[in-house]
């Protein structure tokens, strides 16, 4: 477990290697994450999603095995439970800071990505900035896929950097499946939170209804193939902030 800190203010925790059932696909995760002032805006093991885990880099299909945890989509037949799943386990430290070295570890024990990952925090304007680099090196050529991917419709195409939220009212600037730079979701006039950093075809996938979360979904339509022996990057940054509401005169 490992702490991020801005100047003295601890903001978020990073959960090396949780104990948790195989059917959650157990990996690392931000947890609990902090504004400022002090507002949790991650949540984790919920009620709904119990293999939603805070801030986590999660797929749902790496060569037909689950990393997202929970059932798996299956085309015509809908969300069945598998024995697919996989976790994400830390391989080491390079140097310095928050880097590390991760293995993405199907059901039989076989590697079918390694990861390098670099997590940092700094203070930005009105709050502070969280930024993830991922870098999934492909074992074998690898085909990273989602519901979506799957057969199922409705916009699911999930799986890469994903942020559950804690219970809320939530508001998104931008709609559910968007190309945009960034997207802000703002929660309960307490905090807000802008996410950037797409690339390629990914797309927002936003929740505000059932649950509230964010993430950049890598395979929206269609699967994204990393051939072998090359490697997948992408760097995500999300600005945390307190959103105090405006005073209402008496």
């Amino acid at each position: 477990m490992s702490v991020l800190r801005v100047g003295d203010v601890e903001v978020a925790t990073y959960v090396l290697d949780p104990p948790l059932d195989i059917r959650l696909a157990p990996r690392p995760y931000l947890h609990p994450v902090r504004t400022l002032g002090g507002t949790v805006v991650t949540d984790e093991l919920c009620f709904d999603h119990p293999w939603h885990l805070g801030a986590s880099v999660t797929i749902a299909d790496v060569n037909g095995w689950n990393f997202w945890g929970g059932r798996t989509y299956v085309r015509d037949q809908g969300y069945t439970w598998l024995d697919d799943h996989g976790t994400i386990r830390h391989d080491g430290w390079e140097g310095s800071g928050l880097v590390e070295r991760l293995r993405w570890n199907d059901g039989d024990g076989r590697t079918q990505l390694t990861e390098r990952r670099e997590i940092s925090a700094a203070a930005a304007a009105g709050g502070w900035e969280l930024t993830m680099t991922y870098s999934l090196t492909s074992i074998r050529d690898t085909a990273l896929g989602s519901p979506a991917t799957n057969g199922r419709d409705g916009g699911a195409g999930y799986g890469g950097f994903f942020w559950r939220c804690p219970p809320g009212r939530a508001v998104a600037s931008e709609p559910h499946g968007s190309a945009a730079e960034s997207v802000t979701l703002t929660v309960d006039d307490r905090y807000s939170l802008t996410f950037r950093g797409l690339s390629g075809d990914d797309r927002w996938f936003i929740r505000t209804d059932d649950y509230i979360g964010v993430g950049a979904a890598l395979a929206w339509e269609r699967p994204l193939l990393i051939p072998a022996g090359e490697t997948l990057t992408r760097t995500m940054s999300v600005l945390i902030r307190d959103d105090f509401p405006e005073p209402q005169p008496e």
